[in-house]
C-alpha cells in the first residue's frame, strides 16, 4: 500500500518526546540527522506530549517542554510550511486507533516490552501508560501512513510490534487499511559529554544547545584534556575535544587542527579556543532564533495547531478506511 504524499518520496515519521530542554548532544545525535531526512523523504514530525505523561506529572511541565522542543526544532532548521510538525495531543484520532490496536494485541506482547519488563525487574509498579506505551507509539505511526520510521536499536522492538499489528489489522479486515512501515535504523553519532561519557542531561555533562556565548565558553573550558606541556605533541584521537570538533567542522579543518596538535607548540587551551569558534559558528545563528521563538508561546501554539489541521485529515482518512473495513 502506498501512503499519500509527495510523488516518488516515502513518508518518514519522527516522534519527539518533550521531557527536557535539548542539549548539544540531542542536536548532533538526533535533531540534525532527522532534519536531513527532508532531502530524501516527505518528513512528518510530532511532539509526543502524551507519551511524556508516563514520567512527567507536574502540571505545566510538559507544556513548557513542548514549547522548548518546537522552538528548538524550528530554530535548527525545520520549515513548518514545507514539512509537517504537530502536537500529538492536538490529534485525538490517535486514541481511537490505539483502542482498535489494543483489541487485537495479546497482553503477553505488551508484557515483553523492554520498559515495562525493566520496571518490573527493578521492583517498581509501572503505571498502565508504561504498559500501553508501545500501542500508542504504534497508533502514532500507523495513523499517518508512515512508510519509514527512523529509530535507534533501542526502539526496534516497538517498530517490530507496530509492523505485526499493521499486518494483523490488514489480515483481519482483508483490506490494506494501514501502511506496514519499514524500519530505518539510524544509529546517531556518539557525542561525548564534558567528562568523556555520552553527553546526557542525567550525567550533568551536557552543553546546553542555546547557552549564551559566555556560558558556552565556560562549558568548553571545563572539557577534560591531557596534561602534556605546551611544546609536546598531542594526539587528539579519543578525546572529548576532538569528538566534538569533528561533529561541527569539515575534514580540511580537522586535518589542520590535528597537524597543529601533533606538531607540538600548540596547547589544549588553544584547541579549546578552536572548538569554541567552531561551535559558535554552528550554534550562534540559531541562538537568537530560538529565544525569539520561545518568547512567543502564542505563535508556537499557532504553528502547532496549523500542523494539526494538516495532520488530522490524514488521520481521518486512515480511520475512515478502518471503520469501512470493520463495517462500523
Amino acid at each position: 500500500m502506498t501512503a499519500p504524499g509527495l510523488p516518488g518520496r516515502k513518508v518518514s515519521l519522527t516522534g519527539i518526546k518533550p521531557t527536557s530542554l535539548p542539549h548539544l548532544g540531542n542536536y548532533l545525535g538526533a535533531i540534525r540527522p532527522a532534519l536531513a531526512l527532508k532531502e530524501s523523504h516527505e518528513t512528518r514530525y510530532f511532539i509526543a506530549d502524551y507519551h511524556a505523561l508516563t514520567t512527567l506529572k507536574t502540571p505545566g511541565t510538559i507544556r513548557e517542554h513542548v514549547y522548548d522542543v518546537a522552538a528548538t526544532w524550528v530554530a535548527c532548521g525545520l520549515d513548518a510550511e514545507q514539512t509537517l510538525l504537530y502536537r500529538q495531543s492536538d490529534v485525538p484520532e490517535v486514541f481511537e486507533l490505539m483502542w482498535v490496536l489494543a483489541c487485537i494485541v495479546a497482553t503477553g506482547q505488551l508484557e515483553r516490552g523492554h520498559a515495562y519488563k525493566d520496571a518490573v525487574a527493578q521492583g517498581d509498579a509501572p503505571n498502565a501508560g508504561v504498559f500501553n506505551y508501545p500501542l500508542l507509539m504504534a497508533a502514532d505511526i500507523l495513523l499517518y501512513d508512515a512508510d519509514v520510521v527512523p529509530v535507534g536499536r533501542d526502539q526496534l522492538q516497538h517498530i517490530e510490534l507496530t509492523r505485526d499489528l499493521a499486518e494483523r489489522l490488514n489480515y483481519l479486515t482483508e483490506a490494506p487499511v494501514v501502511t506496514v512501515p519499514q524500519v530505518e535504523l539510524t544509529e546517531g553519532p556518539l557525542v561525548l559529554g564534558l567528562d568523556g561519557r555520552k553527553m546526557s542531561k542525567s550525567y550533568g555533562n551536557a552543553l546546553p544547545l542555546f547557552a549564551s556565548e559566555k556560558d558556552l565558553k565556560a562549558g568548553v573550558m571545563r572539557i577534560k584534556t591531557g596534561s602534556e606541556p605546551l611544546e609536546a605533541p598531542k594526539d587528539p584521537e579519543g578525546t572529548v575535544l576532538w569528538n566534538l570538533y569533528c561533529h561541527v567542522t569539515t575534514e580540511d579543518e580537522q586535518a589542520h587542527l590535528r597537524a597543529r596538535l601533533l606538531a607540538g607548540g600548540f596547547g589544549w587551551g588553544h584547541a579549546k579556543v578552536e572548538l569554541l569558534a567552531a561551535l559558535e559558528a554552528v550554534l550562534g545563528p540559531m541562538r537568537p532564533r530560538f529565544h525569539a521563538l520561545r518568547a512567543d508561546e502564542p505563535a508556537l501554539d499557532r504553528l502547532l495547531v496549523a500542523g494539526a489541521q494538516r495532520a488530522r485529515p490524514i488521520a481521518r482518512q486512515t480511520l475512515d478506511r478502518l471503520r469501512t473495513a470493520f463495517k462500523l
